[in-house]
């Protein structure tokens, strides 16, 4: 499965990586650090099978960033799972009625986090996906 994986903190980069490194099923992820970057990356080619997005980002916040690919007609089904530490009951309602496919709050144990994303990415593997 290739993963788009939005996120300005390196440190949950890594975590992310050293999670799945940990998976049975390997998959591919393309990292960028915002969401104008990550608009560069699925303009400039096969867009991936999952997003994974963090909210709180400079330059272009995840809530922006969502709201850009919902109305584009060749991104706007890309399945968007938010993973953040934002709680916000506001947040929470305003990305499901821009139209995510999840919300999962980052633990803060490690060993919770792992395991949160395993379920999102077996969930996902089983899933039919919309091909590019």
């Amino acid at each position: 499965m290739n993963v788009l994986f939005i996120e300005d903190d390196m440190i949950e980069t890594m975590k992310l990586q050293r999670a799945i490194s940990k998976f049975e099923s390997k998959h591919k992820i393309i990292e960028a650090k915002n969401g104008e970057e990550a608009l560069e990356i699925l303009n400039g080619g096969t867009p991936p099978d999952i997003i994974l997005l963090d909210l709180n980002m400079p330059r272009m916040s995840g809530l922006e960033f969502l709201s850009v690919i919902k109305k584009d007609e060749r991104l706007k089904y890309l399945p968007t799972i938010i993973l953040t530490t934002s709680e916000n009951r506001v947040d929470l309602l305003k990305c499901f009625e821009i139209g995510i496919a999840g919300y999962i709050i980052k633990p803060l144990k490690y060993e919770d986090y792992e395991a949160k994303l395993k379920k999102v990415f077996d969930y996902w593997e089983i899933s039919e996906l919309i091909k590019g």
